[in-house]
C-alpha cells in the first residue's frame, strides 16, 4: 500500500495544469448510455473514480478506450442492465448509471451504492423522483430494480433537499421521457450545469440551466447522438493548490481554471488576506503578510463547497486568532480532526461546528487518511510541518487527484510516494 512522506517547510512556486472535473465527469459518461453512438470524452482525469465507471460501463457491455486524457466510449453496445455491488461498492457515483439505464431499457438492476464514510447519502429522493415518472421500485438483496415498461413519463419533482447526483439522475431519466418534466430545488453546481447543457446541445430542450428549477422536454426514448464532449475543469482541485499556496504563503499558478466556478473559494480567501491575478483560464495566488482567521458554513453551490472545507481547515492552522467552521452537510466529515491533532493542531469539536486555534507549531508524524479530501487536507498540513509527515492510506487520495505529489514536486514540495 502507497503512502507520502512530506518533508515541511519549503516554500513553492511556479504553475500547473489544473485536470478535468472528476465529479464533471462520473455523470458525463454515465449519460453515453444514452447516445447512439461512439463519444468522444476529453479532458477525463485518470483517477481511479473515472477507471471505476469506465469498468461498469465494459460490464455493461459498452466498449471504450482510454488514452491520454480522452476517452472512446460506444455505449450503443449496452446489453446489460445490473450494475453489480463488486464494482458500486467502491464509489458512490455508480448509482449515476440507475436514471440513464432505466430510461434506455425500462428495466435495471443497479447495487446500493458505497464509497467515502463521510456521512449518510441516501438515494430515496432519486428513487422517489423515479417513481414519480412512473417507475416501479424494490428494494431487494442490497440492489434497487426498478421497472417502467411502458418508459418514464414526464412529472413534476419537488426535491425535499438539494441533491447534486439526484439532479443529474433526474435530469439524464428524463431527457429520454415521454414529456415534461420539471425539477424544482434543482442543484445549481457547475458540473449539473454542464450536464445539462450537452443535453440542450444536442436536442434535449431544458429551460432554467444554471437556477434551481429544470424543465427537461424529453425525447420518448429515442437516444442521442453527441459526437465529443470537453470536461469542465475541476474546481476542488484547484481550490486544493490555491490552499497548498496559502498554506506555505507562496505564488504559484493555477492554468486551466474557471475563475466563476472558484468564486466562494477565492472571496474567502481573500477574506483571509490573499491576492489573486485573474487571467482568461489562469489564475495566480500571491503570499499575504498575515493570515487571518476566518469563518465558514458548508452549502450548496454557489456556497462553499463541503469538498473544501478539510483543506481550508488546514490553512486555518496557520492564521491568526480562532476560526470558526461549520459542516452543515456530511454528519462524518470532521474525521481528519484527530489526525491533525497528531500533528500538534488545537481543534475543538461541538456537534457539527469546530473551533480551530492558529498559530500553532504542527509537527511531523504518521497520520492516516480517512476519505479523499481529508487526505489532501493531511497533505497541505504536512507542507508547513517541523519535520517529516507520513500520509498513510492514501488510496482515498487517488481517487481524485491526478499525480498529487508530482504537481507538488513540479511547485518545489518535498514529497515523495513510497510503498509499505
Amino acid at each position: 500500500m502507497d503512502y507520502l512522506e512530506i518533508e515541511g517547510g519549503h516554500k513553492l512556486s511556479g504553475s500547473i495544469d489544473i485536470a478535468g472535473a472528476k465529479n464533471a465527469a462520473l455523470p458525463i459518461l454515465a449519460l453515453t448510455i444514452l447516445c447512439e453512438n461512439e463519444v468522444e470524452v476529453c479532458n477525463l482525469p485518470p483517477v481511479f473514480d473515472i477507471k471505476t465507471m469506465l469498468t461498469l460501463l465494459e460490464n455493461l457491455g459498452a466498449t471504450y478506450t482510454f488514452e491520454g486524457d480522452c476517452a472512446r466510449v460506444n455505449a450503443s453496445t449496452v446489453n446489460k442492465t445490473e450494475a453489480k455491488y463488486d464494482i458500486v461498492r467502491k464509489m458512490r457515483a455508480s448509482i449515476l448509471t440507475l436514471g440513464p439505464l432505466l430510461a434506455r431499457f425500462g428495466h435495471c438492476e443497479v447495487s446500493l451504492p458505497g464509497g467515502c464514510a463521510i456521512g449518510q447519502r441516501p438515494i430515496d429522493l432519486h428513487l422517489k423522483a423515479l417513481e414519480l415518472m412512473g417507475a416501479n421500485i424494490e428494494i431487494k438483496q442490497g440492489y434497487v430494480l426498478a421497472t417502467a415498461p411502458d418508459g418514464l413519463k414526464g412529472a413534476t419533482i419537488i426535491f425535499d433537499k438539494i441533491t447534486v447526483t439526484g439532479t443529474e439522475n433526474i435530469v439524464m431519466a428524463a431527457a429520454l421521457a415521454k414529456g415534461e418534466t420539471k425539477i424544482i430545488n434543482a442543484a445549481k453546481e457547475p458540473e449539473v450545469v454542464q450536464l445539462c447543457e450537452i443535453l440542450n446541445d444536442h436536442g434535449v430542450l431544458i429551460k432554467g440551466i444554471g437556477s434551481d428549477e429544470l424543465i427537461i422536454h424529453g425525447r420518448d426514448r429515442t437516444l442521442l447522438n453527441i459526437p465529443e464532449i470537453t470536461v469542465i475543469p475541476d474546481r476542488i482541485e484547484a481550490g486544493t493548490y490555491l490552499c497548498a499556496g496559502a498554506i506555505t504563503n507562496s505564488t504559484i499558478t493555477l492554468n486551466r481554471v474557471n475563475h466563476s466556478h472558484l468564486i466562494s473559494i477565492i472571496l474567502k480567501l481573500q477574506e483571509m488576506g490573499f491576492d489573486f491575478d485573474l487571467r482568461e483560464e489562469s489564475i495566480t495566488i500571491k503570499p499575504s503578510p498575515k493570515i487571518r482567521n476566518m469563518s465558514i458554513s458548508t452549502t450548496e453551490y454557489p456556497g462553499f463547497p463541503t469538498d473544501m472545507q478539510a483543506q481550508f481547515m488546514a490553512l486555518a492552522l496557520l492564521a491568526d486568532g480562532t476560526s470558526i467552521i461549520e459542516e452543515r452537510l456530511f454528519e462524518n466529515r470532521f474525521m481528519h480532526v484527530s489526525e491533525l491533532t497528531r500533528m500538534g493542531a488545537n481543534i475543538t469539536l461541538n456537534n457539527n461546528t469546530a473551533s480551530v486555534t492558529g498559530k500553532v507549531p504542527l509537527n511531523g508524524a504518521d497520520v492516516m487518511a480517512t476519505d479523499l479530501r481529508a487526505s489532501s487536507a493531511l497533505v497541505l498540513a504536512a507542507l508547513v510541518a517541523n519535520g517529516t509527515t507520513r500520509v498513510h492510506r492514501i488510496y482515498h487520495l487517488d481517487r481524485g487527484y491526478v499525480a498529487l505529489e508530482k504537481k507538488l514536486q513540479q511547485l518545489g514540495a518535498k514529497i515523495t510516494r513510497l510503498s509499505e
